[in-house]
């Protein structure tokens, strides 16, 4: 199973339950004969312990990974003794038992935190990643939220939600489309797609 909780569930209330964890790194840390990883996926952040002298081997597997590599755990929830009133997560911690890469990554060009290190062009440049940190996240699963309820709302009105290219004749796979008042740009992209398809189909 790739994962039985999200990286933003996990409570006291879960104490010695054996999960699965699936997630980017966010940051590795060492500490004497402990590696601390901070795990985070779309719901929040879980921090994740691998001892030395529990398992020297994944010890070892746990000092190779960087930052936004996609791994997967199977531990057991324990508390803190250093608990972090800052996340929702952060009195309880994942006792590694198992660690599998899904995907290395190199090292990206910024932070993905909120307070990240990456000016403007540079976020815009890598927007795939910059749309792992927080603020963008939520900006949108806002958007998701009010388009959802928005189409739930017209939907209880009996309205129907009809979208550009279901204007087109299929017979010909093109209309006069000024007549429906599209701007150029929406006229010439439909045209394209639907002539790119009408080749498709014929081959």
């Amino acid at each position: 199973m790739y994962r039985t909780k999200n990286c933003g569930e996990l409570r006291l209330a879960n104490l010695n339950e054996e999960v699965t964890l699936a997630g980017w790194v966010q940051k590795a840390r060492k500490f004497g004969g402990m590696i601390f990883i901070d795990l985070r996926d779309r719901y929040g952040i879980t921090q994740l312990v691998f001892n030395n002298e529990q398992n020297a081997a994944l010890c070892d597997e746990a000092a190779k990974v960087g930052r936004e590599w996609v791994i997967q755990v199977v531990g057991k929830v324990t508390e803190r003794s250093n608990k972090n009133p800052n996340i929702p997560t952060g009195d309880i911690e994942i006792t590694a038992s198992t660690l599998t890469v899904l995907n290395p990554s190199e090292i990206p060009p910024f932070t993905i935190e909120d307070d990240t290190d990456g000016g403007d062009e540079l976020r815009m440049k890598y927007r795939y990643l910059d749309l792992r940190r927080t603020a963008v996240r939520a900006n949108l699963e806002l958007r998701h939220r009010m388009a959802f309820a928005t189409r739930s709302y017209l939907n209880d009105q009996k309205f129907l939600e009809v979208e550009t290219p279901v204007l087109l004749d299929e017979r010909h796979f093109a209309v006069d489309l000024r007549k429906f008042g599209l701007t150029v740009g929406t006229q010439i992209f439909i045209a394209k797609t639907f002539h790119d398809l009408k080749i498709a189909v014929e081959a």
